[in-house]
């Protein structure tokens, strides 16, 4: 490697042969791996580790590595993400794409293939990184602002404009909110909600979701006992929509 920075790389597999060797070439390669089994132990070493590229299998314990991949998302959109999986088919590749997913690489795999994608990945984001620094029009990484009814929320602030006024909303109602609106008129349940927005497991038993939908709902609708916008699906979850 030229570079005098190593470049981080995330490795979130649960088989730790896999995960040892891949670690391994990397570090032959000049980069600098870290390693979590889990995806939940993978969103905590995501945020510490603050790595240039992830490598995700998707058969994980507790939380997939779907939920993981759209968890990221929420407020990462560019930060690239290599699927390494046994789940090769079609079907499997488009939902991987469909959540966001950058590269895709089936198991068995080429090692020397594999590296080149990694060298790509890293290349390709270091030009838009690069293109941003230099005054370019690049945006930022997650969703700025959005615009609902009488209702305006800006992310970049966590503030929102709303029938209460101007509020101050946590890192986890926007995050909620990002969430339902990058799913738009798509019913979620609420495993799929505590997944993929708190980054729980699905085995976790909690109303926290409920809790903050009363909470969306008092800032957001007109009249919360009938929302227009946070809907309830009876057995389902939750929908957001608006006209």
């Amino acid at each position: 490697m030229k570079e005098t920075t190593a470049k981080r790389i995330l490795i979130i597999e649960d088989d730790p042969h896999i995960a040892e060797g891949l670690k391994l070439n990397l570090s032959l390669q000049g980069y600098e791996a870290a390693i979590a089994g889990s995806g939940t132990a993978g969103l905590q070493l995501w945020k510490s580790f603050n790595p240039h590229l992830i490598i995700l299998d998707i058969m994980l314990p507790g939380l997939d590595g779907l939920s993981v991949l759209r968890h990221i998302r929420l407020e990462d959109e560019k930060l690239p993400v290599l699927i390494l999986s046994a789940k090769g088919e079609t079907d499997d590749r488009i939902k991987g794409f469909t959540c966001g997913v950058d590269d895709y690489l089936a198991k068995p795999f080429n090692l020397e293939e594999f590296l080149l994608r990694v060298e790509r990945l890293l290349t390709r984001s270091s030009w838009m990184r690069g293109s941003a620094a230099d005054g370019g029009t690049a945006e930022d990484n997650a969703l700025q602002s959005y615009a609902f009814g009488d209702n305006r929320v800006d992310f970049k602030t966590l503030t929102a404009q709303c029938q209460q006024g101007t509020i101050q909303l946590t890192e986890q109602e926007a995050k909620l909110l990002r969430l339902f609106i990058a799913n738009r008129g798509k019913p979620l349940s609420r495993k799929e909600l505590l997944e993929v927005g708190w980054g729980y497991s699905g085995e976790t038993a909690t109303r926290t979701v409920d809790n903050f939908i009363v909470r969306l709902r008092r800032y957001f609708e007109a009249d919360p006992q009938n929302p227009v916008y946070f809907k309830s699906l009876r057995s389902v979850g939750y929908l957001f929509d608006h006209p």
